[in-house]
């Protein structure tokens, strides 16, 4: 594997994306269906949904948007308390189900065990992106953040979507927080290139053709995780 953590003696940051690279697939629509299996009266509320992909489509394809519409559809209105107790449930199936990469795994366990910081970056919202990072040991997460009304679910963006642009100012700031270190980053998309080139290195994790081209073009490594 080309980019092995511990082999420079400089302090290493390993920034490591959520979906796509530490696990196999996408974490938020199965923590939305899976707030809808528990809580199935809420599927009334969906109505809104096809209003809100069309907008989506039609008006400027703005993922945050999107997402926080989702967001709401599903779990606006609801608890802390609630949206707490399904984000253990869903946090633990991750692990039970085998939800993560293995070869990811391994590579985090790498860099814990050469005495790197730990950093989760995911545009997947706070509502359990945190308790994922606890899970696997992060010493950091940086994630969309979403607000509340006091104890109950308002659902808008209290954050930018940390997704392709924003990330690399969210790594330009990790660069303030820990001066004198080495980035090395993880990421699998496309929109991932723009701050994995920003690192000082990077591997690109299962990336499509697109992406795989782009990273090619600024030297970024590109690897196969199972």
């Amino acid at each position: 594997m080309q980019n092995q953590p511990g082999h420079n003696p400089a302090p290493q940051v390993a920034l490591f994306d959520l979906d796509g690279t530490l696990t196999w697939k996408d974490t938020l629509l199965p923590f939305l269906r899976g707030y809808l299996a528990r809580y199935p009266a809420r599927v009334l509320r969906l109505w809104r949904m096809p209003l809100a992909l069309a907008g989506y489509l039609f008006g400027g394809r703005d993922r945050g948007v999107l997402k926080s519409r989702f967001i709401r559809a599903v779990m606006g209105g609801e608890s802390r308390a609630r949206i707490d107790a399904w984000t253990a449930a869903y946090v633990n199936s991750l692990h039970a189900r085998s939800a993560f990469r293995p070869h990811a795994l391994a590579v985090l366990s790498e860099h814990r065990a050469a005495g790197h910081s730990l950093v989760l970056l995911s545009a997947s919202p706070d509502l359990y992106v945190p308790e994922i990072g606890r899970l696997l040991g992060f010493d950091r997460t940086v994630c969309t953040t979403v607000r509340w009304r006091a104890d109950l679910l308002d659902g808008h963006l209290g954050s930018a979507n940390r997704h392709g642009e924003e990330k690399v100012r969210c790594l330009i700031e990790l660069r303030r927080t820990y001066p004198d270190t080495l980035i090395v980053a993880y990421g699998n998309s496309l929109s991932d290139v723009a701050h994995l080139r920003q690192a000082d290195r990077a591997v690109l994790v299962n990336g499509g053709a697109a992406a795989r081209r782009m990273a090619g073009q600024f030297g970024i490594a590109a690897e196969n995780w199972t």
